[in-house]
């Protein structure tokens, strides 16, 4: 009877293992030939390009005190924290003023091309040893939002940021008409000539796109996730106190009246800090579920309000441009769609009143003797 029952669990066995090799089979295909989230990538790279851009033209006028020769972390000691630290700076190299000034315009033309979209393959690499150079120039000077574009930045050399949104795509499409124009043997024999090396460059490609993009979701996850436990542990945030004592510091007080306006509720001060707690530490859960965009919708308020109330306007952009990487491409195509409507709406020229006026005019009625007067 036991030999009877071992041959009949075989058939369940083999059902099984072949249900495996399937989904091992199906997650083989997604990762070598499907590229995920085209759209949330093109939004980092715009997003992070735009932030850092506005970054660079808002510090300006402070930029050699924050990053040149006069800055208080002088060149010298900025290459000894260098050595300590492992990083590297493109901007130590000379203490020559011409130098720097020099390498902040790059630096503008650099998040400019970015943002466009124009050759992001090498773009990107660019851009990553443009933010980390001023990174690590100065460490000690920053508000510390620069710390997650810093990481992004290294993050968007593997993800085919060019995709979607770019001059990169517009010159793909382009570039794939004018294929479609050519004699069928000469594109038979050119894509006989590179197939292999094509075949095996789009597998790398998409096979470190996604990686990398699940490195990146999975970074904003623990982000929150740590920054919540953090707060957990303290007394202040279970007592719901945190908050009012953050809108009391003076460092982070740009506009006074407005914090002391919020603060003046007491219980409002409260029940956000529980919120903020909660969506925190649930955020990498809520990611799998309906509550999403809820949880996102909060974290996008929370964001934009340590940005008008602790004047940190860096930070609060790039958590938010960190959290559009958990949009579908769905939700990107669909504001595309309103976005565009509403462009080719604004720029379609207003009907001219004066000729439809003209043209909709109604002639005087003209009024016919009738019957009886004619026969008399």
């Amino acid at each position: 009877m036991t030999s009877t029952a071992g041959h009949e669990d075989l058939p369940a066995r083999g059902a099984g293992l072949v249900r495996v090799v399937g989904r091992l089979d199906a997650f083989g295909v997604a990762l070598t030939e499907r590229p995920i989230s085209l759209y949330a990538a093109a939004a980092l790279r715009i997003g992070y390009g735009l932030i850092y851009l506005a970054y660079l033209l808002r510090e300006f006028p402070h930029r050699d005190e924050l990053w040149g020769p006069g800055s208080p972390l002088t060149p010298t000691l900025s290459r000894e924290l260098l050595k300590r630290t492992g990083w590297f700076s493109l901007l130590i190299f000379s203490d020559r003023p011409i130098y720097f000034e020099a390498c902040y315009a790059l630096a503008v033309v650099v998040c400019v091309l970015f943002t466009l979209g124009w050759r992001t393959r090498i773009l990107s690499i660019v851009f990553a040893l443009v933010v980390t150079s001023f990174y690590a120039r100065s460490i000690l000077m920053t508000d510390g939002g620069d710390n997650l574009i810093t990481l992004m930045s290294i993050y968007m050399i593997c993800i085919a940021c060019g995709r979607r949104w770019s001059l990169d795509s517009r010159r793909a499409r382009l570039r794939g008409a004018g294929d479609r124009r050519r004699p069928v043997f000469a594109r038979v024999a050119a894509s006989e000539h590179a197939r292999q090396l094509g075949v095996a460059r789009r597998v790398l490609v998409t096979v470190l796109h996604n990686c990398a993009m699940v490195v990146i979701g999975a970074q904003i996850c623990i982000l929150y996730a740590t920054a919540g436990l953090y707060k957990v542990q303290g007394s202040d945030w279970d007592h719901g106190t945190a908050l009012h004592y953050v809108l009391n510091l003076s460092l982070f007080r740009p506009w006074p009246a407005l914090s002391a306006m919020a603060d003046s509720h007491p219980m409002m001060i409260a029940v956000v800090a529980y919120l903020t707690v909660l969506v925190q530490v649930a955020f990498p859960f809520a990611l799998f579920g309906r509550l999403k965009y809820v949880v996102l919708s909060m974290l996008l308020g929370m964001h934009l309000s340590i940005a008008v109330l602790m004047g940190l306007p860096m930070f609060s952009g790039s958590m938010v441009i960190a959290d559009a990487v958990f949009l579908s491409d769905r939700f990107y195509m669909n504001v595309g769609r309103h976005v565009g409507r509403l462009v080719r709406r604004a720029a379609s020229p207003a009907p001219d009143t004066s000729r439809l006026m003209e043209s909709t005019h109604i002639p005087p009625q003209q009024v016919r003797p009738s019957k009886t007067l004619d026969r008399m």
